[in-house]
């Protein structure tokens, strides 16, 4: 309702609008053919109210008017012909690149059929439209002007059939019912970018666009397509109307200190052509991406040092040479001149005499005002000049098959709707030389792209626009490998980037898409070529200086060769040959009293459990062992539990030897059973060992740090190892106490103070020790727990044991009865007591 608003109100001035109000090329026939083409780049419209005029001429558009006026005419003069009897006209309109001046346009070309000085819609919206006296259009080559005019088409169901504008917004039928293209949709182009930044293994990208449907929507699905490709978009511009005088140096300035890898341009020529200007003021040197509108725009590749802008990879339509038409433009200004050959001479006048005035150079940036008609044939381009071709070939085959014309007559005559036609033109499916083109049911034909390159190498005179590959709506792209492989090596300091000495690798940090080398972290590493850093393997580590690959943890543990080892072995080495000495000695005086004294036969089950102390003081050095190693500390608590048990049963033996208070002596006299105490108080330690061996018994352990892999034995619970050395503490301060308590007895060879000693010896070390064991880890660990052990050990060989073998050896006349007979009595006459001798 709105549009119909809209038209209607313009229409009222119908009345009022005259033909020369308009820039146009009209010719008379039974079929017209209208026409949008922006022969003007832009108005000059401001935002005061006034009159305006179309600026900035392009000759290019003029070449396109032309190809349209050529192929009509090449259709009326075909022998054979396609259409016998009927004559085909045209009726072009200039909309000088504005929507507004579009609009004015098409309101012109859809005048009443039977009475064009009539508004175009009827008084009362119910009632039916009128048939147009142009019945299809081509045009227009803005997406955006397009997109405006097709609303207005679909009133009349006029068919539109674009050569230019590539907005996927247009493919939607339901908004634009009566719009087709000899052009593929952008819908294909931007996927065939997307393909191109893929293939040419480009990291980060930047887009610009433009602030209508061409760019917003083109840079939308590059967007999209991009993200899905892991592809980063460091930046997103949309250029809006007016972007000369605000955003053109801001723009510049960010594509200059931007770290991306292509610039993709999609917007219309007039926006890159300034683009470009202030490119190559600024020396950039980027690589650009263009899209269909400039890609092969004569403006912008003649510019002088275009080559300063940097390298230039494009999409344009599947190109094609118009047949006869280059011809057709060297000899047309010796035909009837039509209305835009005629405003064009007022442009551009033909060239005297070309040789003399310009050496033949047909560059139009050196300041020449004319132009000769050859030189205006290296101007055809072969991609939008090919689509007009191929329009008017699909609107003569549509009115062809609507009309029934074979080359004698056709059975219709013209008296038909422009929904007729569109209906046939739509349906059309047939090859023009060697181009086939059908329409899909979105208005959109089958044709592909060619990509291309701005060849400005020194050896060539200017810039040469060369074909390098090309790309097919299903996906498929092809470019040379030889010039993929050139372009995928070529770096530029712009570019991210691509590799990295060994140790670091490429990390986004400061900028959103370039990454930096970046040192990779402790415990990491990358062999290089920007590879991202890998944590080693949990017995590996990385060198701190490198950082290029991974070592092995070494092993650590007590080695047998460490210098504390070999102190601690030789110390339980000589334990052990000491104990085997004093053993000796027991063995030769053991019917001497001395060897009674100690316990008699008990002293070599002392020494039998000092010696397997000192053996088990071995394990603690070497790689850590379920079988060996971890169960030193509990067979150390049941070997020096018999040691202790020895010494308690000799003590008691002591004090019931000379204990003559008779209730006291009673029951110390029940406990006199010295294998019964050996028996009870090392099975008592026995029981708990097993206990701990069985339930939780030490296990290896393998600690993991930094460069090292720590082998040590740990106890799954301290609750065993604390009740062992409870026990052992327990059976010493019972021993000290009975030592304490012997002292008041007659002793000559000093048991109970040397007992005493060692007990408390003991006591202390363990004391010491204990904290130590149950908070330390480290290699040193088990060197402690085995000096532990020898220092145990040796406190009883040497304090208790050896004093005894000394005597045997050096002090034979106190080893006998008589001796300790002597000794007993002095010891009781110093107290005042008489002592009968036996």
């Amino acid at each position: 309702m709105l549009l119909w608003l809209f038209v209607n109100f313009m229409s009222i001035f119908c009345t009022c609008l005259r033909e020369n109000n308009f820039r146009r090329a009209y010719s008379p026939g039974d079929i017209i053919i209208g026409g949008l083409l922006p022969l003007h780049q832009q108005t000059n419209r401001s935002t005061e109210h006034g009159k305006f005029s179309c600026v900035d001429y392009d000759f290019k558009i003029f070449l396109h008017s032309q190809v349209m006026i050529y192929s009509i005419g090449e259709i009326n003069q075909r022998t054979p012909r396609l259409l016998p009897n009927f004559t085909i006209g045209y009726d072009i309109h200039d909309t000088c690149g504005d929507v507004s001046h579009a609009i004015r346009a098409t309101l012109q070309l859809l005048k009443n059929q039977s009475d064009p000085h009539s508004c175009l819609l009827p008084a009362h919206p119910d009632s039916a439209l009128p048939e147009p006296q142009t019945k299809v259009v081509i045009g227009e080559r803005y997406s955006e002007t397009s997109i405006a005019v097709a609303r207005i088409f679909a009133l009349s169901s006029v068919a539109q059939i674009s050569h230019a504008s590539t907005s996927e917004l247009l493919s939607r039928k339901s908004k634009f019912p009566t719009f087709l293209r000899t052009v593929s949709s952008d819908e294909y182009q931007t996927k065939g970018i997307a393909l191109l930044v893929k293939k040419f293994n480009w990291k980060t990208v930047a887009i610009v666009g433009s602030d209508d449907e061409y760019g917003k929507y083109g840079t939308d699905r590059l967007k999209d397509h991009f993200i899905k490709m892991s592809i980063c978009i460091e930046f997103i511009v949309i250029l809006p109307d007016n972007f000369m005088n605000t955003k053109l140096a801001e723009l510049v300035e960010q594509i200059g200190n931007s770290s991306a890898e292509a610039i993709i341009v999609f917007t219309k020529d007039t926006n890159v052509e300034m683009i470009m200007d202030a490119a190559i003021k600024k020396n950039l040197s980027r690589t650009w991406v263009a899209s269909d509108t400039w890609s092969t725009s004569s403006k912008i590749f003649t510019m002088p040092d275009i080559e300063r802008a940097g390298q230039v990879f494009g999409f344009i339509f599947k190109r094609n040479e118009v047949p006869g038409f280059k011809d057709y433009v060297i000899s047309m200004f010796n035909r009837t001149p039509n209305t835009f050959l005629q405003y064009h001479l007022t442009q551009y006048p033909l060239c005297s005499n070309l040789s003399e005035e310009n050496g033949g150079n047909c560059s139009l940036t050196n300041g020449r005002q004319c132009l000769d008609p050859s030189c205006l044939a290296t101007y055809i381009d072969q991609d939008e000049s090919y689509s007009i071709y191929l329009a008017v070939q699909v609107i003569v085959e549509g009115l062809r098959r609507l009309l029934k014309c074979d080359h004698q007559q056709c059975e219709r005559s013209t008296k038909f709707t422009a929904l007729e036609l569109f209906k046939e033109i739509q349906n059309v499916n047939f090859t023009v030389n060697t181009t086939h083109i059908s329409f899909d049911r979105n208005g959109d034909p089958s044709l592909g792209y060619d990509i291309v390159y701005w060849n400005t190498s020194e050896s060539q005179q200017g810039t040469k626009i060369i074909t390098i590959g090309e790309y097919w709506p299903n996906g498929e792209i092809k470019v040379p490998e030889y010039f993929q492989n050139i372009k995928t090596m070529e770096r530029t300091a712009y570019n991210c980037s691509k590799t990295c000495k060994p140790g670091h690798e490429l990390k986004t940090q400061r900028k959103k898409c370039c990454p930096d080398c970046v040192p990779c972290a402790t415990g990491e590493f990358s062999p290089g070529n920007g590879t991202a850093c890998k944590r080693c393997g949990k017995k590996e580590y990385s060198d701190d200086k490198q950082r290029n690959r991974c070592f092995k943890n070494s092993d650590v543990f007590l080695k047998w060769s460490a210098p504390f080892s070999i102190i601690l072995v030789s110390f339980g080495f000589f334990g052990i040959i000491i104990s085997i000495v004093f053993a000796v000695l027991f063995t030769i005086y053991r019917g001497t009293p001395i060897v009674k004294a100690v316990g008699g036969y008990l002293c070599f089950l002392e020494l039998f459990s000092l010696m397997a102390s000192f053996i088990l003081s071995f394990s603690f050095i070497g790689k850590p062992t379920k079988a060996y190693v971890c169960f030193g500390l509990p067979l150390f608590g049941f070997a020096f539990s018999i040691c202790i048990s020895c010494i308690l049963a000799n003590l008691l033996q002591i004090l019931v030897g000379f204990q003559f208070d008779l209730k006291v002596g009673s029951w110390v006299k029940k406990l006199n059973y010295p294998h019964a105490v050996v028996t009870i108080v090392s099975g008592v330690q026995l029981a708990l060992s097993v206990s701990w061996l069985t339930l939780m018994p030490p296990l290896p352990k393998e600690i993991i740090s930094a460069r090292m892999n720590l082998h040590q034995c740990t106890m799954w619970s301290n609750g065993y190892f604390i009740a062992m050395i409870a026990y052992l503490a327990f059976l010493a301060l019972i021993c000290f106490l009975f030592a304490i308590k012997s002292k008041q007895l007659p002793d000559l060879y000093k048991n109970a103070v040397l007992i005493s000693i060692s007990m408390l010896l003991f006591l202390i070390i363990w004391i010491i020790f204990i904290p130590l064991l149950l908070s330390l880890t480290g290699e040193y660990k088990p060197a402690i727990e085995s000096a532990a052990i020898l220092i145990s050990s040796y406190s009883i060989l040497c304090f208790h044991l050896a004093p005894k073998c000394y005597i045997m050896v050096f002090r034979k006349e106190l080893n006998n009865e008589n001796a300790i007979t002597e000794y007993i009595r002095r010891h009781y006459e110093q107290k005042g007591m008489n002592v009968v001798k036996s």
